[in-house]
């Protein structure tokens, strides 16, 4: 098969927002103590995997969590807005239950699916910035290396789903990515019985072993708008 080339897309530690459900977007929310502890526990999984280069959205809680990645690893953080969640407009700070009571009217349609919430990016948006970086990652890789990329959920499984041709119908049928879990990409230089070499999906929702945790599915809200 070749010497693989392997990236790993790692979701945030927990912050205060994700405890109570509040929609974080581009707020630039710090990790609370939960998260501090689920990010040191992933870099210090990961960095068994001796990485080569490290990526990160820029906002605070995937910053973190990539500067815990790169006291394990010896790595400098390369930061940059392409990989950053999608911006959720006029839900930033709010609860669904908030959001219901101050936007009614946008909340039914969002809902619904029918229209978009004001000041929101949409999938297009993400896509646009967030694909050609996560392929410019792949692309920086050579044979046997390993890269990492720090990031958030929702913008995660938009890009993973476009780069691995699954299509909107794919993309949903991907679980909720816990805090501090991890998907796995890996590319060979052959491909399967022959098939034509490309990257595939080789682990999602991966955690290091013993994580700190809390309920599950309780820290997802605020990542992974609903459609």
């Amino acid at each position: 098969m070749g010497e693989r080339r392997t990236l790993i897309l790692l979701r945030h530690g927990r912050t205060a927002w994700n405890a109570v459900g509040r929609a974080q977007g581009h707020a630039d929310v710090p990790l609370d103590e939960l998260g501090r502890a689920q990010a040191e526990a992933a870099a210090r999984a990961l960095a068994g995997r001796g990485p080569v280069r490290l990526w990160s959205s820029d906002l605070a809680r995937a910053r973190e969590t990539a500067e815990r990645v790169a006291v394990a690893t010896g790595l400098t953080v390369e930061t940059t807005e392409a990989f950053r969640e999608y911006s959720v407009g006029d839900r930033t700070g709010l609860t669904l239950p908030e959001f219901a009571e101050r936007f009614p009217d946008e909340y039914a349609a969002w809902q619904a699916g029918t229209a978009g919430v004001a000041g929101a990016e949409s999938d297009a948006d993400v896509l646009a910035r967030f694909v050609p970086a996560l392929r410019a990652a792949q692309d920086a890789l050579g044979p046997g290396e390993t890269g990492i990329v720090v990031t958030h959920g929702a913008a995660m499984k938009a890009a993973l789903a476009e780069v691995l041709g699954l299509g909107v119908v794919g993309r949903d049928a991907l679980g909720v990515l816990g805090n501090a879990h991890w998907v796995e990409l890996a590319h060979a230089a052959s491909g399967f019985l022959g098939g034509e070499p490309r990257w595939r999906l080789a682990g999602y929702n991966l955690a290091a072993p013993g994580a700190p945790t809390d309920e599950p599915g309780a820290d997802f809200v605020s990542d992974q708008p609903a459609r």
